[in-house]
């Protein structure tokens, strides 16, 4: 056997790095980094890391530096499951995440077990708020209003119009159709199809004859940007002019590259442009010098992480539980998407979308506008 001889190290020097190693607080990032919604992944990945840098820069929360823990997800349900119990084992205290409802859904009961406050940037259906757990919080709206929204809009501006309904059967996809088909019905709008698609499909012709055949001059679409794209692709290819209205789900630049030209015309709801606020703009200009476009939920992002070092702050103590009290207290953060405040569920008591139409700029590409 080796004998080792070890100097005697200072109990000073001991206790100083002891203190070192610690002084950090462990953020978890979850979402689909990879896969086919790895736009929206980087996007929260962007938000978090410059919102951890510049907190950091100030002193960290309660004197302690952000880590940043990543968990992709691949927008996968069971993933999700996995980062979260991945980020309870690593010691993670509170998360920014995750994009899909269907996964931050089954992810916030392993957190909340966990004692992690989870601060999702985008995930939109109604139950993930509506389960009384006390770690939920989102910095966007909600299905219901956003539905509400899409469904008052094809009912006035549209009157009259053909509609056909179409949804991903995703918790995300099939609960936005079904709340924008609801407020569209009771304001005395009939959809003329109502079909549902599987996600990762890439042959939509079945689709496209039925769309066809009803006559529909709008679908509305309750889904992501990958088959939403592929969708209004395979319409023009096929001599159907049917305009797509979509939501939050397809506000990234890659939904126009999937389409092509014919994504020109599409309508969709999200909130009003973050990217118009004062708050926003000396962030938008260190975006600018990494030479990373802010899309969609890159400042929700941010913002969710802001929050989360304030709420912290006023409690204290880097403590999830403490930390989801005092965001429930009704108090309003400032953050670069303006002034938030929580509601006892969770959710953000300033619920506001308003449409957007994808057009060519002068650069000749497509993007989205607001009305």
């Amino acid at each position: 056997m080796r004998n080792v001889t070890m100097r005697a190290i200072p109990l000073a020097t001991m206790v100083l790095f002891t203190a070192t190693a610690q002084a950090q607080v462990k953020v978890g990032v979850g979402g689909p980094f990879t896969g086919p919604n790895a736009a929206f992944g980087a996007q929260i990945k962007n938000g978090v890391e410059q919102a951890a840098a510049d907190i950091n820069e100030k002193g960290g929360i309660n004197g302690q530096k952000i880590e940043l823990v990543f968990g992709d997800d691949v927008s996968d349900p069971k993933q999700g499951v996995s980062v979260a119990n991945k980020f309870a084992a690593d010691g993670v205290k509170f998360v920014v995440g995750h994009f899909n409802s269907g996964v931050s859904i089954p992810a916030s009961d392993v957190l909340a077990e966990n004692g992690i406050l989870q601060v999702t940037p985008a995930s939109t259906n109604p139950k993930f708020t509506e389960r009384g757990l006390w770690n939920t919080f989102r910095t966007c709206g909600r299905d219901d209003q956003q539905g509400g929204v899409a469904g008052d809009y094809i009912a006035t501006a549209l009157k009259g119009k053909k509609i056909a309904v179409v949804h991903d059967k995703t918790t995300y996809g099939k609960g936005l159709a079904d709340e924008t088909k609801k407020a569209m019905n009771a304001k005395g709008t009939t959809e003329v199809l109502y079909e549902g698609v599987n996600t990762g499909e890439k042959d939509f012709a079945a689709l496209v004859g039925k769309i066809k055949a009803s006559g529909a001059d709008y679908l509305y679409w309750g889904g992501l940007h990958t088959e939403g794209g592929l969708i209004v692709r395979q319409m023009r290819d096929a001599g159907v002019k049917t305009v797509l209205i979509g939501a939050d789900g397809i506000a990234t630049d890659e939904f126009a590259a999937i389409a092509g030209p014919g994504a020109e015309g599409t309508l969709m709801t999200f909130a009003p442009d973050p990217q118009r606020r004062p708050e926003a703009q000396a962030v938008l200009k260190k975006f600018e010098a990494r030479k990373f476009k802010p899309e969609a939920y890159t400042l929700y992002s941010y913002a969710a992480l802001e929050i989360v070092a304030a709420a912290a702050t006023a409690a204290k103590a880097n403590d999830g539980k403490k930390a989801a009290e005092a965001m429930r207290a009704g108090k309003p953060y400032k953050t670069v998407i303006g002034d938030i405040a929580f509601d006892k569920k969770g959710d953000i008591t300033r619920p506001d979308y308003v449409m957007y139409t994808w057009k060519k700029g002068a650069d000749g590409k497509i993007g989205y506008v607001q009305n």
